[in-house]
This record gives C-alpha cells, structure tokens and sequence, in this order.
C-alpha cells in the first residue's frame, strides 16, 4: 500500500530544496497511482519549469499553495493558464500572480497580512487587533515568511489554539521546514 500522504510531504520538501529531479519521480509515481488527483500532474508540469527557471517554479508553487486555500479550482486554472501562456517572463508571470491574489482576496472576507500589520500598530498590539477582526474576517498569508511572522505572533499572544490549526493546516507545505518544528516547541514550551 503506498502511503500517499508520506510521499507528497517527500516530493514537496524535495521540490522547495529545488530537488526537481527527484521530486518529479514522486509525483510522477503519485500521478500513476491516484490519477483522479491532478495536482500531482501539476506538480510535475512545475519540476519541468524548475529544471530551466528554479524561480519561475518556485513562485508558481508558493501562488498555487496560497491560492488553493482560497479557491482550489480556480488556483489550478490560473497556474494553467500562467505555464501555458507565459514562459520566460518571471515579471510578467509575478505582476499577474499579484493581481490573480488580489482580486481573489478582495472577493472574500479577508485582510492580507501587510493590511493586518497597519491595524496592529493602529490598535496598539496584535493581540487587540486579532481579538477585532478573528471571528469576522481571515487573514491572508503570501508568504512563508509572513506565515512565520504570523503563527509566531498567535503564539507570544496566547492563542495557542489557532496557531496549532495554522500549523497543522499548512504543515504539507512547509514539511520538513526547521522554522514550522521551532515554532511547535515554543508551542510545547508555553504548555510547561
């Protein structure tokens, strides 16, 4: 029995290490096995760009991540269409990604992350400003270091809950990352 979850942590730990070769193995063997799951193919479509621009790939990847939470189908689409429709130009690729995540967000109830940051100097802290806004509004990560600046945060201010969601949510994509084992042992530390 091949143990899917364990080998798409593999392949994406491999793949953000920019180890395209091996992590195209992966999901290839992922794509044969669970061909309903098109993702993998996805993901492998990203190793081939990899393999010629690694930042292309990467930005790719970390747009597909971001957006799939928000609307999963539409983050495929638009990954498509940005591998078919402009190779070569990582600019003009990253201008669209901006746009794609900006009018994806404005659509929802939701802040991105940068906006959150001007309400917690507003409001005077991040605990003030979170406590505001958790049950009417999510807010947007674009990036990895966002991600950690944020779960960080949740944790100095107590809401060890919602950081082990976040953390738990978003552990396939930061698998294997020593910043996401860091911030579960501050978590543990605060329970001692």
């Amino acid at each position: 029995m091949i143990d899917e979850q364990r080998l798409i942590n593999r392949a994406n730990s491999l793949f953000l290490k920019a180890d395209f070769k091996e992590a195209l193995f992966i999901y290839s063997q992922l794509s044969a096995n669970f061909p309903k799951n098109t993702e993998y193919e996805l993901y492998a479509l990203l190793c081939d760009i990899g393999y010629e621009d690694p930042n292309k790939a990467l930005s790719l990847y970390n747009y597909f991540s971001i957006a799939k939470e928000i609307n999963y189908d539409n983050a495929f689409k638009d990954v498509k269409i940005l591998i078919n429709k402009y190779e070569g130009d990582i600019n003009q690729m990253i201008e669209i990604i901006d746009g794609l995540s900006s009018s994806s967000i404005d659509n929802l109830n939701v802040i991105r992350y940068k906006d959150f940051k001007n309400i917690i100097k507003t409001r005077g802290s991040f605990k003030v400003a979170f406590e505001d806004i958790m049950f009417s509004t999510k807010v947007a990560i674009e990036s990895k270091e966002q991600f950690f600046d944020f779960v960080n945060n949740l944790i100095d201010n107590d809401f060890n809950t919602t950081a082990y969601t976040y953390l738990d949510g978003f552990n396939d994509h930061f698998a294997y990352d020593s910043k996401i084992e860091k911030l579960y042992k501050k978590l543990e530390d605060k329970k001692s």
